[in-house]
């Protein structure tokens, strides 16, 4: 025996057969035992040495077991199911016994092993083994009772068990055999579990197999159909782990993408090319539906050139696809294409370059003309920079290929946002020309020169198609102003970065350098592809500086002609460019259901490789990134009731979770609180307590109407965060939207759209309380906001009572705004007084009935007038809700405060001064075009002559004592009447009740002094009898008769309020005369054309006799007769029940 080699030395018990030659000596015999029975110490020792016997000297092991079965098969009952290492050593024992025997054994055992465990996790040696004899036997399958088990591992919340199974798979699918014998176990039971699977794992070991065996199952075009096609069995639609979507496979492989982790990228990447290989236009819009390219291009910034690789691959295959550019998807990558080129340059990877390059010219032909790709300079600057390195590579086969690059690029819109890099263009043509002129070879060399005069053709006719498409670009732009004068040019400067300089430049260097490099090359080769692409070009440049047309057919040699060319005029639709911010989703290896249990669960149940608290964590992130976007895929109700046992848990546990997972719990609450039960109030303390940990509620606040429902729908959360809830809705709000609601939106169902908080409001009024302090402790922006809300609420909601919740509080609001107010320039700047006032107003309209007023009524009633004291009359988004206030105060309460009202208003000068200008602006400011029309100036002028009325009236009534009197001109206010002049009819209205007013008082009032009776023009007004002058004055009669027969004139009109108005007025005026003069009144009441009148009142229907206004009109028009004044037989009448008015 040669030196060195160990003598078998015999056992005592079992003779030297079974001696092993090895140092020290090893029985096998013996080791077979101790394997049995022997102590764990023992084993591991015995089975080390077995193995190096089996590495190293695995002959002598074979000789002795391969004649004993018996030994054999208990060897192997021995070591199955054990440790890795004696799974391990079993591999190689088979492998080197080399007989189906054994390995059926172990498949026997390996189903014995799987039918008896009592967990799968126990299964997870067998899987192992498994895998491993896959690997080392080839066509190795298992029997088809065994895939259940693979079935049910894979559908087991453990990721080794998982990872184990599917490298088996992989092995099993790997041969052409395997592949055919389980086709049909795919399509009906794995597709869907493998694909829940992928989506989930977490794990970068499950991750990597899990990608193995679908590179194995992508080689195959039936299961890329099935994949893609999404087929689902009866049982995989039943189940809820089955990734919900159109195509599933495409979104499992966009997540893989959004990991950090370089190996999963590239063969995520590279699993989607073995996907679109089969059939681009079949699978490619699957993948561009599920905004993977967005993804892909994001993974171009990386330094993996295997990486980089795979997403060219794929990006590549992308491109035959239309909908890849109509999507946009260029748009968005472009930037990323041009400096993932400017890296991969640094790399010494030629292949990198061309397919980098290749993808780059494929987009540049490709993009549809209306969409354009550069619409930022600095980007189109870099990709000129990237294609001049590269056209300058020494490497031809870049250079060739970024040539073509140069050529796709050079097209007007892709160069058409102005200011267009003219300068860079010129030093990128000069560049590319420059470089095909360095290839050509001495003239005196021989013509047939092989595969050189070949390559250098070809290049040659791509640089002369990039000159030529440069020379079309240049004609395209004389027709577009923005691209002949570059734009940001200072003043008084010439640039150089023009149209003209560049033409003038193709011109010269196509003199220079491309007329002889190509007479150069057609002396030495005959190529009519050149030839053609040459003479083209030159008849571009014909147009390109058409005033030098005749220099340049000279500069050829020839006579005078003209090229007529064709202008292509693109429409440009302004695309907006929409990317994706999406953060990585966490990735669990959970079923949902088992995660939903997983929320309320102790450490211990389902403590892996992390904590229980990490899992719920990154659930509850997937499931509220997933609702943010819409993705609904779990039931409401069991997650409300999973989200509230997670803060429940948290809370017995003393466990706090960061605000970024309290957020999402919270909103996954708000978004689901509709679909189950309310929160009970244990729950509601826990979350309570939780917040009261938190620093500042903003951490956790999601602007969502669900989120704010939430809030306020429990009043032991509104009690303890209402008011900053409201606070940061407002805050993010948008003030534009909150400005135009009311206009833009009629029907409730859009309003509620538009505000959400309405609704709540309607259904909780005392948010109203918390909503009035944020005016007084917010932003001028934040109360501007509310207040607009609150205004929207009381105009829709008039059958909600909140006038003696409001009051005080608006009193107090009012207070703070004019102190601030006060302290602001320019005076009254602050936006927010008209909103309040506005308010104030509305809820003083929702008041029902006569009321006393109390003491913040008269608080309010004293700011509201020194307000108005502070204004003038163009300010009238604050005087006309002032005015309405002060006017409703007045006649909204009971005598007694109706006195005292009166006299609080009659104290203030100020107030009576602006009256007194506001009355005034009626003969100054102009009457809009049509009357109907009632503008804000309007406005103002009909709330003055209302207030001023009621002044009137009630000073007269209490005898209130008076500090500023007011002064009308009576002619003024009753030439508004008789000519009317375009007024509106709510102005004449309120002219005509202060008409009524004075008439009443027979213009004999402490408050008003009337001025300029008798001024009328002679024409209008001739002298009457002094008799019957003086007996009506301040009238004069023709001033009467003139009136009687404008209100006559009115009355015809049928404008229910202009009638009644009229009416009432025509009454007060025969008052008037009836006391003064009766045989005036009786004239006047007996005039002829009464009786025309009512004859034309009557005719609008069978219902006109009982109109009011008809009755009254009968009333005064027959008190002529029975010798009384109208308003006795309007008393007679309404006590008989013909209720006619007064």
């Amino acid at each position: 025996m040669a030196a060195g080699v160990p003598v078998p030395v015999p056992c005592g018990d079992h003779g030297p057969r079974w001696a092993l030659p090895l140092r020290p000596p090893l029985c096998l015999a013996c080791a077979v035992e101790t394997l049995g029975d022997g102590s764990l110490v023992r084993k591991k020792h015995v089975l080390s040495r077995l193995q190096d016997a089996l590495a190293w000297q695995a002959l002598p092991v074979v000789q002795l077991l391969a004649p004993d079965e018996r030994v054999c098969m208990h060897l192997i009952g021995t070591l199955f199911g054990k440790s890795f290492a004696e799974a391990w050593f079993l591999v190689r024992l088979v492998v080197e016994l080399k007989s189906e025997q054994y390995l059926y054994c172990i498949l026997d055992e390996s189903q014995k092993e799987l039918c008896k465990a009592t967990t799968m996790r126990s299964s997870l040696p067998t899987f192992s083994l498994l895998g491993k004899l896959a690997d080392a036997i080839p066509g190795f399958y298992v029997m088809s009772h065994s895939m259940d088990h693979l079935l049910m591992g894979l559908t087991y919340p453990n990721e080794r068990i998982k990872a184990a199974v599917c490298y088996l798979y992989g092995k099993l699918y790997s041969s052409p055999v395997g592949t055919e014998r389980l086709s049909g176990h795919f399509e009906e039971r794995l597709c869907g579990v493998f694909l829940n699977t992928l989506g989930c794992a977490q794990t970068k070991e499950l991750q990597i197999n899990c990608l193995g065996l679908l590179k194995e199952l992508l080689k195959s075009d039936h299961f890329v159909s099935i994949f893609m096609n999404n087929l689902k069995t009866e049982e995989e639609s039943e189940n809820t782990d089955f990734l919900e979507g159109e195509n599933p496979l495409p979104l499992v492989l966009k997540k893989l993408l959004l990991t950090r982790d370089e190996m999963l990228q590239a063969a995520s990447s590279h699993c989607m090319a073995a996907v679109l290989v089969h059939s681009p236009s079949r699978y490619a819009p699957a993948f561009i539906h599920a905004d993977v390219p967005e993804f892909l291009f994001e993974c171009l910034l990386c330094k993996s050139e295997v990486v980089i690789w795979s997403v060219y691959c794929c990006l590549l295959l992308l491109t035959e696809e239309r909908l890849f550019f109509s999507k946009c998807h260029t748009v968005y990558g472009i930037e990323s294409l041009v400096k993932s080129l400017q890296g991969v340059l640094l790399l010494n990877n030629v292949e990198l370059h061309k397919q980098g390059l290749l993808l780059f010219t494929e987009i540049m032909k490709r993009q549809p003309v209306e969409i354009k790709l550069f619409t930022n300079r600095g980007v189109c600057i870099e990709a000129i920079d990237v294609l001049m390195e590269t056209v300058n590579c020494p490497v031809l086969e870049v250079a060739v290929e970024a040539v073509q690059a140069v050529a796709a690029f050079l097209r007007k819109d892709h160069l058409s946002s102005p200011p267009v890099p003219y300068e860079e263009l010129q030093k990128l043509l000069e560049a590319v020309l420059k470089r095909c002129a360095d290839l050509s070879p001495p003239q005196s060399t021989n013509r047939n020169l092989g595969r050189a005069p070949q390559r250098q053709g070809q290049f040659l006719l791509n640089t002369l198609e990039s000159f030529r498409n440069a020379c079309r670009l240049a004609v395209e732009f004389q027709g577009d102003f923005m691209a002949q004068e570059n734009a940001f040019t200072a003043p008084n400067s010439e640039s150089k970065d023009t149209l003209s300089n560049f033409s003038e430049f193709l011109l010269r260097i196509c003199d220079s350098l491309c007329i002889p490099m190509v007479m150069s090359y057609l002396e030495r080769a005959v190529s009519p592809s050149v030839t053609e692409v040459f003479i083209s070009t030159l008849n571009t440049l014909f147009a390109v500086v058409p005033s030098m047309r005749n220099k340049f057919s000279k500069k050829l040699g020839m006579r005078t002609f003209l090229i007529i060319s064709c202008l292509l005029i693109f429409l440009f639709l302004e695309q907006e460019m929409s990317e994706l911010l999406q953060k990585g989703l966490p990735q669990l290896n959970y079923t949902i259901a088992e995660s939903l249990l997983l929320l309320s669960e102790t450490p211990e149940p389902f403590f892996l490789d992390q904590s229980l608290c990490s899992h719920q964590h990154c659930f509850l992130l997937l499931l509220y990134f997933a609702y943010t976007f819409g993705d609904r895929f779990v039931p409401d109700a069991e997650l409300f009731l999973a989200v509230r046992n997670f803060l429940l848990s948290a809370q017995d546990h003393g466990d706090c979770p960061p605000p970024h997972i309290l957020r999402a719990a919270l909103y996954l609450l708000a978004v689901c609180q509709d679909k189950d039960k309310a929160l009970d109030m244990r729950s509601l303390s826990t979350i309570r307590r939780i917040l009261d940990n938190l620093p500042d509620l903003s951490l956790v606040y999601v602007h969502c109407p669900l989120l704010l429902k939430f809030f306020l729908h429990y009043p032991e959360l509104m009690g303890k965060c209402g008011h900053q809830v409201l606070q940061l809705w407002f805050s993010w709000e948008d003030c534009k939207q909150t400005e135009v609601e009311e206009a833009d939106f009629g029907s409730s169902d859009q309003l509620t759209s538009a505000n959400p908080l309405l609704p709540i409001l309607k259904s909780n009024t005392s948010i109203l309380l918390i909503l009035l302090d944020l005016v007084c402790s917010s932003s001028v922006e934040v109360a501007w906001k509310v207040l607009m809300t609150l205004r929207t609420f009381l105009e829709r909601n008039e059958d909600v009572l909140v006038c003696d919740l409001l009051r005080s509080r608006f009193l107090q609001i009012l207070q703070q705004l004019l102190v601030e107010t006060e302290l602001s320039v320019p005076f009254l700047a602050n936006r927010n007084l008209p909103i309040l006032l506005s308010l104030l107003f509305l809820v003083q309209l929702r008041s029902k009935g006569i009321r006393e007023l109390d003491s913040t009524d008269f608080k309010l009633l004293h700011q509201v007038c020194n307000l108005c004291g502070k204004c003038t009359p163009r300010d009238t988004d604050l005087l006309q809700p002032s005015l309405n206030f002060l006017y409703w105060s007045l006649h909204q309460t009971t005598p007694c405060s109706q006195q005292r009202a009166a006299a609080v208003l009659l104290s203030n000068v100020s107030l009576l001064e602006l009256l007194q200008k506001v009355l005034e602006c009626t003969w100054l400011w102009s009457s809009p075009s049509r009357p109907a029309c009632l503008s804000s100036e309007d406005a103002l002028l009909c709330s003055g002559w209302l207030l001023v009325a009621s002044l009137l009236l009630y000073q007269h009534r209490y005898n209130t004592e008076v500090h500023q009197t007011l002064s009308v001109d009576l002619t003024e206010v009753l030439n508004a009447v008789i000519f009317r002049n375009k007024k509106p009819v709510l102005l004449l209205v309120s002219i005509m009740q202060f008409l009524r007013a004075v008439l009443r008082q027979n213009f004999s009032s402490s408050l008003l002094v009337i001025a300029g009776q008798n001024t009328a023009p002679s024409a209008t007004q001739p002298q009457p009898s002094s008799l019957q002058d003086s007996a009506l004055h301040p009238l004069a009669m023709q001033q009467v008769f003139s009136l009687v027969v404008s209100l006559q004139n009115l009355l015809v009109h049928k404008d229910l309020l202009l009638s009644q108005a009229v009416v009432a007025c025509l009454e007060t005026l025969v008052e008037y005369l009836y006391v003064k003069n009766q045989d005036v009144a009786l004239h006047v009441a007996s005039q002829p054309w009464h009786r025309f009148l009512l004859f034309t009142l009557l005719s609008g229907g069978q219902k006109s006799f009982l109109q009011p206004e008809v009755l009254r009109m009968m009333t005064l028009v027959s008190s002529r007769r029975v010798g009384c004044s109208p308003s006795f037989l309007i008393r007679w009448y309404n006590a008989r029940g013909l209720v006619i008015g007064s």
